[in-house]
């Protein structure tokens, strides 16, 4: 085999291997993270509970500070408090329900009566698609499979080509 088609073959050979283990390594930490952004967009129920109003009087917190959502996420938010709450442009009288279409990529942070802080924070985030993660991770193995490459060239150097005598 020529010294040109050995370094090819070793270059996709370690190509590939780049490949799968960037692949594999974004993966396992995707799954680690249970990353939450990894869905269809979807209507996500936020309820405030009866008594609510007391204990945000009293500085109780009974519902987190914030949410993270994908675009295209619709925020409901059911009052079965005995007061009226807001959200943000929301009023929801007690018994009532209103929503939100959350369509930008961003961090907001609405005016809010059912927290303590009177603040609601917000992160709505791109879903990730299948296309996204398989972009992460050539952009990943692409390089890892040159330098691994690059690398196995110092490790193994290519045989010089030996010439043969003329008689």
């Amino acid at each position: 085999m020529t010294q040109r088609k050995e370094l090819a073959l070793r270059m996709l050979i370690f190509l590939a291997i780049g490949l799968i283990a960037s692949a594999i390594f974004s993966e396992i930490t995707f799954r680690l993270q249970a990353d939450t952004t990894n869905r269809d967009p979807t209507t996500i129920l936020l309820v405030i509970p009866a008594g609510t109003s007391a204990k945000v009087a009293q500085g109780q917190s009974i519902i987190p500070a914030g949410q993270i959502f994908v675009v295209g996420d619709t925020l409901q938010v059911k009052n079965e408090d005995s007061v009226t709450q807001t959200l943000g442009p929301l009023v929801i009288p007690p018994g009532a329900t209103a929503s939100m279409k959350l369509d930008q990529v961003g961090s907001l942070s609405y005016t809010c009566s059912f927290q303590p802080s009177k603040y609601y924070g917000i992160e709505v985030q791109q879903g990730l698609s299948f296309a996204m993660r398989l972009e992460a991770s050539l952009l990943a193995g692409l390089p890892l499979g040159v330098l691994l490459g690059v690398y196995s060239l110092v490790v193994k150097p290519l045989r010089p080509k030996v010439k043969e005598p003329v008689p």
